[in-house]
């Protein structure tokens, strides 16, 4: 034990502390790999956390949950119906639903003394601070992360109600971040507009009687008008935001943990060279080569949880910043108040993700061990004969990465929502193997352009010659960071604008008016009944055209719905012909997004078969269309259709139109005066660019991907050079001593960075804009919208700064090489 001790102080310890350049790039790979990859799960468990617990401070005891099968929930006579079925101790009516007021949207509660049989957060409140309602017309409870006051009167929706107390308590604080109104039933039924409707009702089962027994007696009590279901949290956590929010957050990690294996891998073999000489001295002396692979693997160990650890820390400062800069577009269907909650097991995952990507990494990197002789290791690199690639090796990795380049973009243009975004990452792994298959040619090319640059390219050249496994690592680091960089910016901007102009038919609205801002579908509270009137009465509006948007019910998903009164915008309807139109404004069909067409394995033709409040009901497909709804799909039908099908009376929108030469400004400020608190006004230009922007933060993780890479690889491209200048100390040493100025070696060590840069740029330029083109096709299959491929000359401009970045990194190798001391240069070894 203590020989092994003494072993890995003398051989590893110590070679870490010497080379802190290299270790420093190592620790730092796995650093932001690990920040990124706790970023995503912190935010991804912390929107699951906040989604359940909401529905365990509500639904307490329960064992089933009958929910609406859309946003206008389902008949009140349900309830009697499911609580008359045996085995049925208590069925609790709920209305919940977010509305409007003057402290922003909160979430509204309303139910009846039923749920102080709940055991929950919603019972004890109740029990608590009911009495309080007793003597307070149209009282209501409030949390406290409302800051209203005792007394206070406000807007609810349509509705005015008082405080009657105000819940403060420590637990009530937790509840959704205290933004709620808690409301007697039938005040909570009126301020939704849904009297005679509720939202879900939470069934506590007799003593022994389980939910799997209850559930076929309670199904057929529904009867087709509501979802039986353990909890409607499973539902909100599968719905269209928070699913496009999982897809860009680990496609961003995946991407990174993939560039860090490989960066880790190129480090450690090039610690493995710089090692070469003390390893044949271990073999010499009788070391075997499974203790030194071991050491290895320990090193790789010991780096990724240092690694790790400092990852994490910062990982959990970017999910709190991330979590507060999630888009309102992605996150509308959830009720449930976001808080940085992360999960006990992110930290862990994260760690344990990166032990393992750095032990393959290093591994793969350690199998060259096993290939060098005691004697070869006393070689210089580049000349042994263990550092020359068979051909038929290069040959056949360059046939494994046309497969997988091929299988990339197949993944990416026939696979549907998440699974096609493998084709991005599959693209990776192919150009990693045709730069390896085409390793030589590349090296020369760097050799060629660096002999260009004088004399000092001369001699620079010769030591990219000398060492091509060394320049090829580097070089490859360099593509792989203007790549990275080149499709992050190149294919967020094509999906984001292709996306964007997936809406251009709003803009040919005057003005909008909803209760959901601008960039967010009209999915919240319907609008107050007189308002249509009242804005169409207003000088210069010519037209005022309802609108609806809602949730349904399809199947094991969540799909969006939208309610369209004739000559309603609409970028559904947009490119459909006009006798499809037609026929959907009188009733008779429905559009349906592709991807969800997909998804039930629907046509054209086919019978749509919907759950509403008054049973199922079909209606035949018209038409599949590409939409952007985030991953789950939508449906366009009749306004009319959709108010009878799920008894949602009213609009949550209102397009305005207004009479030819209109001043928009003023007739927006004048839209706005008539509006009640919580409702907005904006221009069809606004609405377009609110969706933008929306989009423009999803792709904020991405982003943060590509700054990650560019760092890393000006880190790894200092680590390389300064290899190089200590490989060379006596080369160096000889050339100041017969004349040669510290400018000189300067100049040298540039121009073989600038030789590698630019080659590696070059490269990075042209797996970028297949990438990009890869990009684009697993977008338009994930987000559901034709991308169009289009250079983006800002990303040009993006991967030209991560050259220099790269760049900068040769300035500390080079001044260290003009500093250097003559007479210990040449008395080097």
């Amino acid at each position: 034990m203590r020989s092994a001790l003494n072993r890995l102080w003398v051989f590893t310890v110590r070679d870490l502390l010497v080379h802190r350049g290299r270790t420093t790039a190592s620790v730092a790979v796995v650093v932001v790999s690990t920040a990124l990859l706790v970023a995503v799960l912190s935010v991804i468990s912390s929107i699951d956390h906040s989604i359940d617990r909401l529905a365990a401070g509500i639904g307490g005891d329960s064992i089933l949950e009958v929910s609406g099968a859309s946003d206008g929930g389902f008949p009140a006579s349900v309830r009697d119906s499911v609580a008359a079925v045996p085995g049925v101790a208590t069925a609790v009516p709920l209305i919940q639903t977010s509305v409007t007021s003057p402290a922003g949207p909160v979430l509204l509660l309303g139910t009846d003394i039923s749920a102080t049989e709940l055991n929950s957060s919603l019972q004890s409140e109740l029990s608590g601070a009911g009495s309080a309602l007793a003597g307070v017309q149209d009282g209501v409870l409030v949390g406290s992360g409302t800051g209203f006051s005792v007394g206070d009167t406000f807007a609810l929706q349509n509705t005015t109600v008082t405080v009657a107390a105000v819940l403060d308590s420590e637990s009530s604080s937790r509840f959704n971040g205290g933004r709620y109104v808690l409301a007697p039933l039938a005040l909570a039924q009126q301020v939704a507009s849904k009297a005679g409707y509720l939202d879900s009702v939470l069934i506590v089962g007799e003593p022994g009687v389980s939910a799997e027994s209850l559930t076929p007696g309670v199904s057929a009590a529904v009867d087709g008008r509501a979802v039986v279901s353990a909890s409607s949290a499973e539902q909100t956590k599968s719905s269209n935001g928070v699913t496009l929010i999982r897809f860009v957050a680990i496609s961003a990690a995946s991407m990174a943990f993939l560039v860090s294996g490989f960066l880790i891998y190129t480090a450690m073999g090039m610690a493995l060279s710089q090692r070469r000489p003390i390893i044949s001295m271990m073999r010499a002396v009788g070391g075997k080569r499974s203790g030194i692979v071991g050491d290895l693997l320990l090193e790789s160990v010991v780096l990724a949880i240092v690694g790790g650890a400092l990852g994490s820390a910062l990982g959990v400062f970017l999910g709190r910043i991330t979590i507060g800069r999630l888009p309102d577009l992605f996150v509308q269907a959830v009720t449930a108040e976001i808080e940085f909650s992360p999960a006990i097991w992110v930290i862990p995952v994260a760690v344990a993700v990166a032990v393992v990507i750095c032990l393959i990494a290093a591994a793969l990197a350690a199998r060259a061990i096993y290939r060098v002789s005691p004697v070869e290791a006393l070689v210089p690199v580049g000349v042994s004969t263990v550092d020359a690639v068979r051909p038929r090796t290069r040959i056949g990795a360059g046939i494994v990465g046309v497969v997988l380049g091929a299988m990339a973009f197949y993944i990416a243009t026939q696979q549907s929502g998440i699974a096609a975004n493998l084709g991005i990452s599959t693209m990776f792994g192919a150009e990693i193997l045709l730069g390896f298959a085409l390793a030589v040619p590349i090296v020369r090319a760097a050799a060629l352009l660096t002999g260009l640059f004088g004399s000092v390219g001369t001699l620079a050249a010769e030591s990219i010659r000398r060492s091509p496994t060394r320049v090829w690592a580097t070089l490859m680091t360099v593509a792989v960071a203007v790549a990275v960089t080149f499709t992050v910016t190149a294919g967020n901007a094509n999906a984001v604008d292709s996306t964007k102009d997936s809406f251009a038919a709003l803009e040919d609205v005057d003005i909008w008016i909803s209760t959901s801002a601008a960039g967010e579908f009209p999915t919240g509270p319907m609008l107050p009944a007189d308002l249509p009137a009242r804005i169409g009465a207003l000088p210069g509006v010519s037209k005022v055209v309802e609108e609806q948007a809602g949730y349904v019910a399809l199947g094991d998903q969540r799909a969006m719905v939208f309610g369209l009164a004739p000559g309603a915008a609409s970028p559904m309807t947009a490119v459909v012909d006009t006798a499809v139109r037609e026929t959907v404004d009188a009733g008779d069909g429905v559009i349906v997004s592709r991807d969800l067409a997909a998804s039930l394995e629907l046509g054209v033709g086919d019978q749509l078969l919907m759950q509403t409040p008054a049973g199922t009901r079909a209606a035949p497909i018209l038409a599949t269309v590409p939409f952007f709804s985030a991953l789950n799909g939508a449906v366009s039908m009749s306004l009319p259709q959709m108010q009878d099908w799920f008894g949602r009376a009213g609009a949550s929108e209102l397009e305005v139109h207004l009479d030819p030469g209109s001043d928009v400004e003023r007739s927006l400020a004048s839209v706005r005066a008539q509006l009640p608190a919580g409702v907005s006004a904006y221009t069809g230009a606004a609405a377009v660019a609110g969706f933008g922007e929306s989009l423009d933060q999803a792709t904020v993780l991405n982003n943060m991907l590509s700054i990650i890479v560019i760092v890393i690889a000006g880190v790894a491209l200092l680590n390389t050079l300064l290899l190089s200048v200590i490989e060379r100390r006596r080369e160096l040493g000889v050339l100041r001593a017969v004349g040669a100025s510290g400018r000189f070696s300067t100049a040298m060590i540039l121009a073989e960075a600038a030789g590698i840069a630019i080659v590696g740029g070059a490269l990075g330029l042209i797996f970028g804009t297949v990438q990009q083109r890869v990009s684009d096709y697993a977008s338009s299959q994930a987000w559901n919208v034709d991308v169009r491929f289009v250079p983006v000359p800002l990303a040009f401009v993006f991967a030209a700064g991560a050259l220099a970045l790269c760049l900068l990194g040769a300035l500390p190798p080079a001044f260290r090489a003009a500093r250097m001391n003559i007479i210990e240069a040449i008395g080097a070894r």
